[in-house]
């Protein structure tokens, strides 16, 4: 900085009027504004994976209600028999889960098939980085458990009366 501070002080020398207020070295204006364009990209994917995971969780949320609705007259007569409200939650959210988890076993096969593709485009990680293999198939497990739950408690309080009433 003093290099800086001789420069301040012969502009001002030489023409005291002059105002300094961007001032610094060519290679420290270069250096802040080297990342702009991949951390503007790193935000729209940051941005658009966000959008993916509400649009899947809605996905997933809507397929479960459907199936669940259809189902009513059947989770009815399983409560009427003497299943439990547990029993149902279970059955439901294993069955959101298994759909989960197949999406999931999917992505992380075309991941792993895809990661000599992207490996170039990776800074300071590998396409293999574990943290991001199994970080990002909890995170979807967890959405997707959270968007089982909703459908699940619904059809676990299903009143029998009502569900074989229904058609």
């Amino acid at each position: 900085m003093t290099m800086m501070n001789a420069v301040r002080h012969e502009i001002w020398a030489t023409d005291a009027n002059v105002a300094l207020t961007l001032t610094g070295t060519l290679e420290g204006y270069i250096s802040q504004f080297s990342y702009a364009g991949p951390r503007f990209g790193f935000l729209l994917m940051t941005i658009f994976g966000a959008i993916g995971l509400v649009l899947v969780t809605i996905g997933v949320y809507s397929v479960l209600a459907y199936i669940t609705t259809r189902r009513t007259q059947e989770i009815g007569i399983r409560m009427a028999l003497g299943a439990k409200g547990s029993d149902v939650l279970g059955m439901v959210i294993r069955m959101g889960l298994r759909l989960v988890g197949i999406g999931v076993g999917l992505g992380l096969i075309a991941s792993v098939a895809i990661g000599r593709v992207i490996a170039t485009q990776l800074w300071g990680v590998s396409a293999y980085d574990p943290w991001t293999l199994t970080c990002v198939p909890a995170v979807l497990l967890i959405t997707g458990l959270l968007a089982c739950w909703l459908p699940a408690r619904r059809a676990a309080n299903v009143d029998p009366l009502v569900a074989l009433r229904y058609e």
